[in-house]
């Protein structure tokens, strides 16, 4: 196993890195680090050659200055020695069963790739990609878009044969047109979602994480579209993969969230970059799979109406949702069930402004003020979007706010929602808690709202049981909002002990289904 790391005068993060390779159950014998550091200052290059002397497994490549890790990349992939590759970043961890995991996997299914579970610290993670262990996974079937990361492992003669390399310079998406050639070249893909194996950090000052300059994105985002149509034919598996970049690069920058904020002139010039992509790469096939509010958006925007779009951002920025807290109670097994009221509205509008509202048609006929009620009403359609409304919980604290996971409720009136602490909660979490956030999902919007709740309502809920692991309760705070809190650091054992008992218990129950499966009878 080769682990890539372009390396460019790293902070103390690159310690924990190396400390977590040092780690690896894989074993130093079967593992090489090539550290490709791209023309970092000397006080680095001494520091990773310090870091080399000590360990016979880890070389250095030094490397002229680009900018960028694409080409130290291409570097450690020429240099790797073997038989599968991994590519890790400076500041981030792999988990110490990690390279093992995935290489076992790998050996196990012939997989020319590897999506190994990235767990998220500082950031979220696309939850369905790791729902369940595939070991043969199928590009348009399977959510293997959902992480484009080149944090997997590869086997290397395949991206060798292949001629699998990342753009040289500075290339925006990089790692998409990296794993889309991947992707399609790939014999077998698999996803091993059964166990951590890499720990991708939030870093401020990433690329990522910045304001995009639409006049240098968007081309770079074209070069992955036109990956996409080399390797398929028209229809529907091209429609389902142009969608995926359609709705996350340049529809969910264009919401009310968005939009509205940005500053005239770069909104005018997001505008001018994203409108010709609309007409050239997304037609209505790619629509159709589109949520409803994503479709007016897509058919204002491929027309140029730019006034219109403006205002249907003002439109859904006056959506309301409302969420108050009937009960909460603790099950035996761990889990919290929740049941709540919501209601959704407008701000200004009456009710009849949404679709599907107290048995309103589910075709939207948007507020005059709005004029956009002269779009084709397949558009303005939300029969399917509607079946698809749910409630779900988040939890709040600070600016950070992620899902809770657990069941989500199908309706919005006496919605029950199961809630798993030891899944709010990760194994390496070291949060206290927060607020607690309703997200209702309707006709295609996603409306939040804190949940709001009597403190009497709370009075006979009880302490958590043990199989919750730490002590978890839920409050109402002085503004009358709900939040979820937990002990911590204290409560260890009792969170360990959780964790293993429920491990224990699905381990027996998929026990007494397979022996179902084969037609015996449990014990």
């Amino acid at each position: 196993m080769s682990v890539i790391v372009p390396v460019y005068n790293p902070g103390p993060g690159l310690d924990d890195l190396i400390a977590s390779l040092d780690k690896q159950t894989l074993g130093r014998h079967r593992l090489e680090v090539l550290l490709c550091d791209d023309g970092s200052d000397e006080a680095t290059r001494e520091r990773l050659r310090r870091i080399a002397s000590s360990r016979p497994h880890v070389r250095v490549l030094e490397l002229e200055r680009t900018g960028w890790p694409g080409t130290p990349r291409n570097h450690g992939i020429d240099a790797a020695r073997g038989a599968y590759l991994f590519f890790a970043d400076q500041d981030d961890r792999v988990f110490t069963n990690g390279l093992r995991d995935m290489a076992a996997f790998a050996d196990a299914h012939g997989s020319d790739v590897v999506v190994g579970k990235v767990v998220g610290v500082g950031r979220a993670i696309p939850g369905a990609i790791f729902r369940r262990d595939v070991p043969s996974a199928v590009l348009g079937r399977d959510p293997l878009l959902e992480l484009l990361t080149p944090h997997k492992l590869f086997r290397t003669s395949f991206v060798r044969d292949n001629g699998i390399r990342f753009p040289d310079g500075r290339v925006r998406l990089e790692d998409h047109q990296f794993v889309m050639q991947a992707y399609f070249a790939a014999r077998t893909i698999s996803i091993l979602a059964s166990r951590p194996c890499y720990a991708w950090l939030k870093n401020e000052g990433s690329a990522s994480s910045s304001r995009i300059d639409p006049g240098t994105y968007f081309p770079h985002l074209e070069r992955v579209l036109e990956i996409v149509e080399r390797n398929t034919d028209p229809g529907p598996l091209r429609d389902t993969l142009l969608r995926h970049w359609y709705r996350g690069k340049i529809l969910k920058r264009l919401d009310t969230r968005r939009l509205l904020r940005y500053p005239e002139d770069y909104r005018a010039r997001f505008l001018d970059a994203v409108e010709p992509l609309a007409r050239r790469w997304f037609g209505e096939a790619v629509d159709a799979g589109l949520p409803m509010p994503m479709r007016v958006r897509s058919a204002l925007l491929r027309a140029g109406r730019r006034d219109d779009l403006l205002r249907l951002a003002e439109f859904e920025s006056g959506l309301e949702c409302r969420a108050e807290l009937r009960s909460a109670r603790w099950r035996r097994d761990g889990a919290l069930v929740v049941t709540l009221d919501a209601t959704i509205g407008h701000r200004t509008e009456s009710a009849a402004a949404l679709p599907g509202i107290d048995g309103s048609s589910a075709v939207w006929r948007p507020p005059a003020a709005i004029g956009i009620g002269d779009l084709d009403e397949s558009t303005l359609d939300a029969t399917r979007d509607l079946r698809g409304d749910r409630i779900r919980l988040h939890l709040k604290a600070g600016r950070r706010e992620r899902r809770m996971p657990g069941r989500d409720a199908r309706r919005m009136a006496g919605a029950t929602v199961v809630v798993e602490p030891l899944s709010v909660f990760p194994w390496r979490d070291s949060s206290e808690g927060g607020r607690v956030t309703v997200h209702a999902l309707h006709a295609g919007w996603d409306i939040s709202a804190p949940l709001r709740a009597d403190p009497s309502v709370l009075e006979g809920i009880g302490r958590a049981p043990w199989l919750a692991g730490r002590r978890c309760r839920l409050i109402v705070l002085d503004d009358g909002t709900v939040a979820l809190q937990r002990s911590y650091p204290a409560g260890r054992a009792r969170d360990v002990t959780a964790r293993v008992a429920r491990r224990l218990r699905a381990r027996l129950r998929d026990a007494r289904r397979g022996l179902r499966r084969a037609g015996a009878r449990p014990l």
